[in-house]
């Protein structure tokens, strides 16, 4: 099946990260992100790689001197793609990533169902290109919310790649309430995440594992309130529970509990 619904959310968060791009002086593109290591312009270059993969073409053969940000091969092979367009100014990225958006619009655009079946290994384990895509709203959205952050410009904080993003992020929030934070068996937890982005989520922990429910069958042990930037921030492993404005009522050690494990990603 063509997944035509994350096409066109895909474009949304690229034209998006494009129209960012074309404000920015070159001092902004030089800004230091959440992400260590990376400056504004740095993250641009990791979209414009794996844009470049998944579109066949080849990959660098610069090789980036070692860095502490580097922590496995992943992340190496992301270091290498980023580290070769370090010496050019930002609207020389900006421009390369305006160009290869359009062919991978193109592709995505013109490809048949075999395309998007086709077997991929993705960050959550083997599945389709289909999959993967899915996967790329996500961390397309995140490193251009990394952009706006750093340069004090905000923006696409609601609409479709917003609320892909989000929706992912949630998937993960039962084993943290259930595993890391240990909440006790048969105590439910409730999680508000405000605007832009609204979701009332109430998880329950039952035989050891929290899964989602309409209505605990007790009163909630803890209730968190954040908004949807600080949401995606803890849960994207940007910033520390210490950096966001969480609201919390009932267990305050449980509620922290959950907020210092909230990180998300690999």
């Amino acid at each position: 099946m063509i997944p035509t619904s994350t096409i066109d959310t895909l474009q949304q968060c690229w034209h998006s990260l494009s129209e960012l791009g074309a404000q920015l002086a070159e001092g902004e593109w030089q800004q230091a992100t959440d992400l260590p290591g990376w400056t504004v312009k740095d993250n641009l270059s990791h979209l414009v790689a794996v844009e470049r993969i998944l579109e066949g073409m080849p990959p660098t053969d610069h090789r980036a001197s070692a860095h502490d940000h580097v922590r496995n091969d992943i992340g190496a092979m992301n270091e290498n793609e980023v580290d070769a367009r370090r010496g050019l100014r930002g609207a020389a990225v900006l421009a390369e990533w305006n160009d290869l958006v359009a062919r991978r619009l193109a592709t995505l655009r013109s490809a048949d169902d075999d395309y998007f079946a086709q077997p991929m290994l993705t960050p959550t384990g083997p599945g389709t290109l289909a999959d993967f895509l899915s996967i790329r709203v996500l961390d397309c959205w995140l490193h251009e919310q990394d952009m706006r952050r750093a340069v004090g410009r905000p923006g696409n904080m609601s609409g479709p790649s917003a609320e892909h993003t989000v929706d992912r992020l949630i998937r993960t929030i039962p084993i943290v309430v259930g595993k890391r934070a240990a909440t006790p068996e048969g105590a439910a937890v409730v999680i508000d995440i405000e605007g832009p982005v609204q979701r009332h989520l109430v998880y329950e922990v039952s035989g050891g594992r929290a899964g989602a429910v309409d209505t605990p069958t007790a009163q909630p042990l803890a209730s968190i309130a954040l908004d949807t930037e600080d949401f995606v921030v803890l849960a994207a492993g940007r910033r520390g529970a210490d950096a966001v404005n969480a609201r919390v009522e009932g267990d305050t050690e449980l509620a922290r509990r959950i907020l210092t494990q909230f990180n998300m990603m690999i």
